[in-house]
């Protein structure tokens, strides 16, 4: 007898075949069946049974640039980027919990603000001290600012390279994130920098080839670019500058890697009223320039096949962990996707990037799955309304459901 079923409902399977009427049964922390039509599984026995009222069953999401140590949420907004130590945990363990309840049951790190938090949060999730999507971890997004003093977070040369590297696989860091571009919102400018040597990124790639760690990295330029591609990156984040050369690059590389533009900061700094004491002049300013590159760019990388996922830099008070749903529209809105590609996006190309058997509702897979009153391959702007997540599942166990949905 399966643990639960949910039957009577629309499931959209997350490859992207059209919705249509089904059913599933859940067994430890996997579906054990799917079975099609309107009338399935309904002789089908369990500890609990979901009439889903013809609502759709999609797969969890995943959040493919987070950043949960970046202290603003819908709960709480820190109008200061750096928080003590103390506060920094309270708001990263809020955060992971708010992103679980926005229907992210994933979460693959983009870099945090203190060494070891998030594999201390990892594992806090794992052993279910505390709510939150199954994570991969990283550590301080590491700069080379500095002389070459040998110090592992921002000493150059190879050898304090390889120090970080190890450092974070010593912590049970598996991304290892690297600033190989600067950023134009806070230094104008500075997107055209490269931060790191050839031989600085060399060092990176063998250690982490050796440790079994992933490299992503913030890159803006084409020669950032190059260098990333060249050097085993596997998640590259923005991309705005890419020239043609860039774009024949990530596409011959596109089996290796995923990229996210990340459209969510860009828009809302351009939404963002400040007070008069707040200068984001130069950040609205970039954020414009990359959503115009990016309208172009985004949608040639897709239909040549390179792998793009939402995520969008949230965590900053004027775009705070919670909405980050919100970047699937901006993926209709700005990068011409439809709304099913956009949910392709956050699901099954989400499970290619965990590496794990999620993002599909498939037999066998892991049941991270949401009941979403609506249809969201017509409006996927519904994604972004909490109030519509009937239903909240991670590994077969309800972290949401109302009541009146659940029979013993």
């Amino acid at each position: 007898m399966a643990d639960i079923v949910i039957r009577n409902v629309q499931i959209f399977d997350g490859a992207g075949a059209p919705s249509q009427p089904g059913a599933v049964a859940i067994t430890g922390d996997r579906i054990s069946s799917l079975a099609w039509g309107a009338d399935a599984l309904a002789g089908e026995t369990a500890t609990t049974v979901i009439d889903g009222q013809g609502m759709t069953l999609m797969p969890g999401m995943v959040e493919a640039h987070g950043h949960l140590t970046w202290g603003s949420s819908i709960e709480q907004v820190y109008h200061a980027f750096m928080l003590p130590p103390e506060e920094l945990k309270v708001a990263a363990w809020r955060n992971a919990r708010v992103l679980l309840e926005s229907g992210f049951t994933s979460l693959y790190s983009a870099g945090a603000l203190g060494d070891g938090i998030e594999t201390e949060l990892a594992a806090a999730i794992d052993a279910g001290e505390t709510p939150g999507p199954r994570m991969w971890p990283s550590t301080l997004e590491r700069s080379p600012e500095g002389d070459d003093t040998g110090n592992i977070f921002n000493g150059r040369g190879a050898t304090a390279m390889r120090g970080f590297v190890d450092h974070c696989r010593d912590t049970g860091v598996k991304i290892v994130k690297l600033v190989i571009s600067g950023e134009d919102a806070l230094k104008p400018g500075s997107s055209h920098d490269v931060n790191y040597s050839d031989e600085e990124l060399a060092a990176a790639q063998e250690a982490a080839t050796a440790n079994g760690q992933w490299l992503s990295a913030h890159v803006y330029h084409p020669r950032a670019i190059a260098l990333a591609l060249d050097h085993g990156v596997r998640m590259l984040y923005h991309c705005s500058f890419a020239d043609q050369a860039s774009i024949d690059a990530m596409v011959a590389h596109k089996d290796a890697i995923f990229y996210a533009p990340g459209p969510g900061v860009s828009v809302a700094a351009l939404e963002a009223n400040p007070p008069p004491h707040i200068d984001m002049t130069h950040m609205k300013a970039s954020a414009a320039e990359r959503l115009a590159l990016e309208a172009k760019l985004v949608p040639e990388l897709k239909r040549r096949g390179v792998r793009v996922l939402p995520g969008g830099d949230y965590g900053f008070p004027f775009n705070p962990n919670g909405t980050n749903a919100r970047d699937l529209q901006h993926f209709v809105t700005h990068y011409s996707f439809t709304p099913a590609e956009a949910l392709v996006s956050a699901t099954k190309l989400g499970g290619e990037l965990m590496d794990l058997p999620l993002g599909q509702v498939r037999e066998g897979w892991l049941a991270d799955l949401l009941l979403l009153d609506g249809d969201p391959t017509a409006d996927v702007s519904i994604m972004a309304d909490r109030s519509r997540l009937a239903m909240i599942m991670k590994g077969g166990v309800l972290h949401k459901t109302p009541a009146s949905l659940a029979t013993a």
